[in-house]
């Protein structure tokens, strides 16, 4: 049965949707030799589907994995030509086509799913979910209460964007700086950092430690490990139907 090209080449493992129409509009998708155009629908077993010249290969295995991505690694699969860094796939060795869900600074660390499911993958980044994501972040000074507050009430950025309301907690005093959690909802690039350097706070270190309900836990850097079924049940909204049997 047909179906649209950003659905197969998601469930081969390229990526979210999204990500997917994005190939498909830089005319890197083709269907029996010709460039695809969104919108197109194609038959996997019956058409002839490349994305840069190669073969996709067939659906695969849904595969979930808890990364620990070091500072200094990309949240990427692929790189510029020249690029010498690592990515998070360099540190994940399997067969299949994983990728991350959403980025995580090349400066800070933490927690990275890494996934072939591109639905998952749509869900927990698009906006309209609205996932919270988790993270302990160290100032270089101690935050004063207004400070604070402010950062809960939303900056506004360089750009004039003003972020949404989170949930900033003091957590504990690290010498003259201090570590604080931060809980948010929307995921700009370089967010936190962003924030903090408008409110004069800088920042020393981020960790997520959280994405929806999944959480690091006692994973230490360079580290992974496959989900298990409840932590996938529960990133998908599932714990209801596992625990009744009932949809």
């Amino acid at each position: 049965m047909p179906e649209r090209l950003q659905k197969i080449l998601a469930q081969a493992g390229y990526g979210s949707r999204r990500a997917c129409e994005d190939f498909i509009t830089a005319g890197r998708v083709r269907v029996n030799g010709q460039i695809a155009t969104l919108g197109q629908k194609a038959e996997p077993r019956a058409d002839k589907i490349t994305v840069d010249g190669k073969p996709i290969a067939a659906a695969e295995a849904l595969t979930y994995i808890a990364l620990y991505k070091p500072r200094m690694v990309l949240s990427a699969v692929e790189k510029e030509r020249g690029d010498e860094r690592q990515t998070v796939r360099d540190l994940v060795e399997v067969p299949q086509h994983v990728h991350p869900v959403g980025r995580l600074d090349f400066e800070s660390e933490g927690l990275v799913l890494m996934t072939n499911d591109g639905d998952l993958t749509n869900k927990l980044t698009h906006p309209k979910f609205g996932h919270q994501k988790e993270y302990r972040v160290l100032l270089a000074r101690r935050p004063d209460p207004d400070q604070l507050e402010a950062w809960r009430r939303g900056v506004v950025l360089e750009d004039e964007y003003k972020t949404a309301p989170v949930d900033v907690r003091f957590e504990s005093a690290q010498g003259k700086g201090a570590w604080v959690r931060v809980v948010m909802g929307e995921g700009r690039k370089r967010q936190i950092r962003e924030t903090c350097r408008q409110l004069g706070l800088p920042v020393v270190r981020i960790v997520r430690v959280r994405i929806g309900s999944l959480r690091l836990g006692n994973l230490k850097p360079r580290q992974w490990r496959y989900l298990t079924r409840e932590e996938i049940d529960g990133l998908k909204g599932n714990e209801t139907v596992k625990r009744t049997g009932r949809r």
